[in-house]
């Protein structure tokens, strides 16, 4: 979510959180809804840059409209979400005479994904981060999801730590999944706990037809043996498992999380397709 403080200076909500000893109904509600704005106008452009230029761009969390205004100038028209009613009537007020910018009032998980090829990019409320990214997952049309999320998260789903998640794995063969770059937590206003990434989620021209896919997937992640190839031994017959792993390079002692996505479709297409 994005919102405007000039020169960071939020020293009003401070003063009145200190007079009236404790936070104000503001600050409760920014805690509330997960609200930590870009303030930084370095990393609006960033984010911009990253999202790139799409004629219809869906906003989940948009705040006073920082990030609202700025995807405007690139994109042909933003639909900015907001569920904290104060912050969508301003925005809506700010930007009533800019056709390129619709303000709703309400939660973005509850919108209905347009039947029109479209893009995902946000601030968003992290505290909902695997909810927005589910919502994206299933939407047909997205072309694209551009989200700033916790360091962590886009480090884990993007094999930063060296090892893959099973969410990424399972989606691979339809949608990349890539770390555009750290945001300090420094430009955002309150300051949060963390620093934050620039994730993008971009679907592959080519969908590939995997019945069964994200079932093996799902399998492969139980660990029941061990190892990946000991898992599968579990559940294959034994000499087309040794096959499908040197057909596909894998090592036979390769932990799961270590085994690349790329190479899962192969192991799947060898295992249910051979023998």
């Amino acid at each position: 979510m994005a919102q405007s403080f000039a020169h960071g200076n939020y020293s009003h909500t401070q003063k009145k959180a200190r007079g009236g000893g404790g936070r104000t109904g503001r600050d409760q509600a920014r805690r509330t809804l997960s609200q930590n704005f870009v303030v930084d106008p370095d990393a609006v452009a960033r984010i911009v840059e990253a999202v790139g230029p799409h004629d219809l761009v869906l906003e989940p969390g948009a705040g006073e409209g920082v990030l609202t205004r700025a995807l405007a100038e690139t994109c042909g028209q933003v639909v900015g979400y907001e569920v904290d009613p104060l912050l969508a009537g301003r925005l809506a007020a700010r930007t009533r005479d800019d056709a390129r910018i619709r303000v709703v009032r309400g939660d973005f998980l509850t919108a209905r994904a347009p039947r029109e090829p479209f893009a995902v990019a946000g601030n968003i409320p992290y505290s909902i981060t695997s909810k927005i990214v589910d919502w994206c997952l299933r939407a047909p049309e997205l072309t694209s999801a551009t989200l700033t999320t916790q360091l962590e998260y886009a480090r884990k789903r993007t094999g930063d730590f060296g090892r893959w998640s099973m969410l990424t794995v399972q989606t691979w063969p339809w949608y990349s999944w890539e770390l555009l770059g750290h945001l300090s937590r420094e430009v955002f206003r309150p300051v949060p706990a963390v620093d934050s990434a620039i994730l993008r989620i971009e679907r592959r021209s080519q969908a590939p037809d995997l019945p069964g896919y994200r079932a093996f997937v799902d399998y492969g992640f139980t660990g029941l043996g061990g190892s990946l190839h000991a898992t599968m031994r579990l559940r294959y017959p034994a000499d087309q498992v040794d096959a499908a792993f040197a057909a596909a390079g894998v090592a036979r002692g390769a932990v799961v999380a270590h085994v690349h996505p790329d190479l899962w479709p192969l192991l799947f297409d060898r295992l249910h397709h051979t023998g």
